[in-house]
């Protein structure tokens, strides 16, 4: 039996997008669907931001947000981007002269929130800009940043406004004949992101950046971020995102590619299968499983890990991963290696035994790859 069975069941259409190009990462289309974050360095800092931006390269990011409100982080961004491993976008809030600025020091795409950037002749300097230095654009309607005239219109930020922002925008983009950009429609409330990315989603091709802004911590903004840009993954829309947490950047990413992971619609890494752990449990579930995701941080090769405290549902999970561990009781449990039953292991040599199996299951799966690629 296939480790990855194709069930109808488990298809997600995605919507059909055009694509763009942030730097050299495909955003929309058939492209993946490309995970984000932003630094929350001072962008002066040129070195503590590298750092940053290096660490959430290494988690998985292909893109990374760095804000440049000033002329000296406009200045710092030209080092900043000589120095990162993945495309570097350019936040940009109230003065258009920084979008300037970010596209002449190598930004790969430009965020711009239209709401409060400034009047249309602005924005036109700031396409004319993007389309000289070869930058993308991403038009970043915010609810909490709606145009005056918008809020007179509709009374408060609504679907209906926010869709009508972004729209509002990208005819000023075309009418530039300006037409590499995505969009974003972004709220806090989960209700009020899901139904404006629905409506942008039938309104227009271009690719869509997911995100529920401002979503709290990395408990509850987990969760909201993972029931809103879920649903609308599930529902096929979403190209690019961000998960928008008040915690490390890495911590962002790491969360995005599980919400993806969960859908089948990105892998990275060693997705870790395991029981809550009861009073069955032959051994500690809750610490391993603790230990055994620092320790294999450093597998990017997709792959499966079932950690299973007793035999009621073990073994049927062990079939279906490509390394497992079953407690058995009597101080050891059985290693399964590509879902069947290998031999037993005592449970205080558990740990170290199994980042070995999965190394050696990675390099043969990344073998595996390399060979079927040459095909």
């Amino acid at each position: 039996m296939s480790l990855n069975p194709v069930r109808p069941w488990r298809n997600i259409y995605r919507r059909k997008s055009r694509q763009i190009m942030v730097g050299n990462v495909p955003v929309g289309g058939d492209a993946p669907i490309t995970v984000q974050t932003m630094t929350n360095t001072p962008t002066t800092d040129v070195a503590a931001t590298v750092a940053q931006v290096q660490a959430a390269a290494e988690a998985g990011a292909d893109i990374v947000r760095v804000s440049v409100p000033d002329e000296a982080s406009a200045k710092a961004l030209k080092e900043i981007v000589a120095e990162s491993p993945v495309p570097i976008v350019a936040d940009i809030h109230f003065h258009y002269k920084r979008g300037i600025e970010a596209a002449e020091a190598g930004a790969a795409c430009l965020r711009i929130n239209p709401g409060n950037i400034g009047s249309e002749d602005r924005v036109r300097e700031v396409i004319r800009a993007a389309r000289d230095h070869g930058c993308s654009m991403r038009i970043g309607v915010n609810a909490g940043s709606l145009e005056k005239h918008l809020l007179e219109k509709y009374g408060e930020p609504c679907p209906e406004a926010m869709v009508e922002s972004g729209l509002e925008h990208i005819k000023l983009l075309q009418d530039n004949d300006f037409h590499e950009f995505k969009i974003s429609v972004k709220a806090s409330d989960v209700f009020l992101s899901v139904a404006a990315y629905q409506g942008i989603a039938e309104a227009t091709d271009a690719p869509i950046h997911l995100g529920i802004t401002e979503a709290g911590g990395l408990t509850s903004g987990t969760i909201k971020s993972a029931i809103g840009l879920g649903n609308l993954l599930w529902m096929g829309i979403g190209d690019t995102l961000r998960v928008s947490l008040s915690a490390d950047p890495v911590e962002e990413v790491k969360v995005g590619y599980e919400i993806l992971k969960s859908l089948g619609l990105r892998h990275r890494g060693v997705n870790i299968i395991s029981c809550p752990s009861c009073a069955r449990q032959g051994f500690d579930v809750i610490k391993t499983v603790e230990i055994l995701e620092k320790r294999l941080e450093h597998i990017k090769t997709p792959m499966s890990l079932s950690i299973i405290g007793c035999v009621v549902n073990g073994p049927g999970e062990a079939l279906m991963t490509d390394v497992g561990f079953t407690g058995g009781g009597a101080g050891s449990g059985m290693v399964y290696l590509a879902g069947k039953a290998s031999h037993k292991m005592s449970n205080d040599k558990m740990v170290d035994h199994i980042v070995e199996e999965v190394e050696k299951r990675a390099e043969v799966l990344e073998a595996q790859g390399a060979a079927e690629a040459a095909e």
